[in-house]
């Protein structure tokens, strides 16, 4: 992208004025979309991202610059914007940069895939959503993907490439019996090329997604009170993600806004709960070679055996708690500065029996697919919707329901993880925080809550 050379003037220029780090974060994004309703194109579009983001630090104060002009005079010129408002008296070099090379081609890039092959897999998805049932009215069907390719370097020697090809396909279904409709939803990704289709069948992905919405149009209200739950994995996770996993960033911890400060080495959890953040799984949406500040992605245990063993810590986030980064920086793209972010974030594996945890939970609700929510990080009060929810009586499926809510605090959740089972999965999700909007994983398998609110609108079942 530029010479190491050029990188170097950048860097010195940006701590003309005094401070102590200087970094420069270029990217070169291309990215393809596709959409479709009721099997006929909305729209299609192709989009390239090019620039460069600067940001200077003086101990725990920050400043940030960006452009799309990455010529030496204009790359400067933003460092000194950034430089300016920074003030020290100190007057601190660029050390020597070492290399990091990161960079792996997907195996299927998104230019060796014609618009008409992506026509050809959403019409498939569509065509099976509309044979499951006469009671489906409307299909939306949507493929994207995006090719980032970053170049990360900084004054403490930080010289690092990085490649994040992603590609996700979705598939929505609208049931109808004519006075009210419910919808169902697919959409798997992984960070890969279009070897993605490798593995995943558009067709099954509407068929699943009719049978979610007719089920659900048929379903009874579901009660409301206090109740065992057990919650499917894969999006299951996005409460940990939401109302423990932001809570568990320095954006959060290093301000004091979140309700796990000042616990490292408490019981936080069920012992029969850990929890981890991993960027280096190969192929998944939220892997990373290096972070948006350079540092090696890794393996972050959170919690260990209901222990909580680490924070997700970027460098500013770092500097405010004392700590040492853990690789968890990210950033939407060049217009953002970074802070700490999850990645792929999951409950890891359990030995509980699957079965049993409905077998034994008596009356209660069986989350089989959840929906998004709201959550205070401060609080970890959260409230998430069911989308795809079955009553259990005595132990036993009884019927659909739908309208669940399922509402609490994320600590108060953690502790009441009675089972865990053995089969995780993960499934993608868009991240939004004050660094923009990340892919990231949500991810657990099979778990059952002892005792949570559930909020609906029906009677007793």
């Amino acid at each position: 992208m530029i010479t190491q050379v050029l990188a170097q003037k950048v860097l010195a220029a940006a701590l003309e004025t005094g401070g102590d780090f200087s970094e420069l974060f270029l990217e070169d994004t291309e990215s393809n979309s596709l959409s479709m309703m009721g099997g006929t194109v909305e729209n299609a579009a192709y989009s390239r991202r090019h620039g460069a983001g600067i940001r200077v630090l003086k101990g725990t104060r920050s400043a940030y610059a960006h452009t799309a002009d990455t010529s030496e005079e204009a790359l400067i010129a933003t460092a000194r914007a950034a430089a300016a408002a920074i003030a020290g008296d100190e007057r601190y070099s660029v050390k020597p940069f070492s290399a990091n090379d990161c960079r792996k081609a997907p195996a299927i890039a998104a230019a060796d895939i014609r618009n008409a092959q992506r026509v050809n897999w959403l019409r498939d998805a569509a065509n099976a959503a509309k044979a499951y049932s006469p009671e489906i009215t409307q299909t939306v069907t949507g493929l994207a993907d995006v090719d980032q390719r970053v170049l990360i370097c900084n004054s403490e020697g930080v010289f690092a490439y990085d490649r994040r090809p992603r590609v996700r396909i979705s598939v929505q279904a609208v049931a109808s019996d004519g006075s009210q409709t419910q919808t169902g939803r697919q959409s798997p990704g992984r960070g890969c090329g279009y070897e993605l289709f490798d593995t995943v069948d558009p067709a099954q992905l509407g068929t699943e997604a009719a049978k979610t919405a007719v089920t659900m149009l048929h379903a009874a209200d579901c009660p409301a009170g206090v109740f065992p739950v057990v919650i499917d994995g894969g999006f299951g996770g996005v409460i940990f993600h939401e109302a423990c996993g932001h809570s568990l960033e320095a954006t959060s911890v290093s301000r004091g806004n979140s309700v796990f400060c000042g616990k490292l080495g408490q019981q936080i959890a069920a012992s029969c709960v850990t929890a981890i953040d991993d960027g280096i799984l190969p192929g998944e949406w939220g892997t990373m070679g290096v972070d948006d500040e350079g540092t090696p992605s890794r393996r972050r245990v959170l919690i260990e055996n209901g222990i909580l063993k680490s924070y997700m810590v970027d460098i500013l986030g770092g500097r405010r708690m004392g700590m040492e980064p853990t690789g968890s920086s990210r950033r939407q793209d060049y217009t953002y500065a970074p802070t700490s972010r999850m990645t792929n974030t999951f409950i890891a594996p359990g030995k509980d029996d699957a079965e049993e945890m409905i077998r034994t939970m008596g009356d209660g609700l069986f989350a089989a697919s959840m929906g998004g929510g709201s959550v205070n990080p401060l609080t970890g009060e959260f409230n998430f919707a069911v989308n795809e929810g079955y009553w259990v009586k005595d132990g036993r499926i009884l019927c659909p329901v739908r309208g669940a809510t399922l509402i609490g605090k994320g600590h108060e959740v953690l502790h009441n993880i009675d089972r865990v089972g053995p089969d995780m999965w993960m499934s993608p999700g868009m991240c939004g925080s004050v660094s923009g909007s990340v892919p990231a994983n949500c991810g657990q398998p099979r778990i059952r809550v002892s005792s949570i609110i559930v909020g609906g609108k029906g009677g007793a079942l």
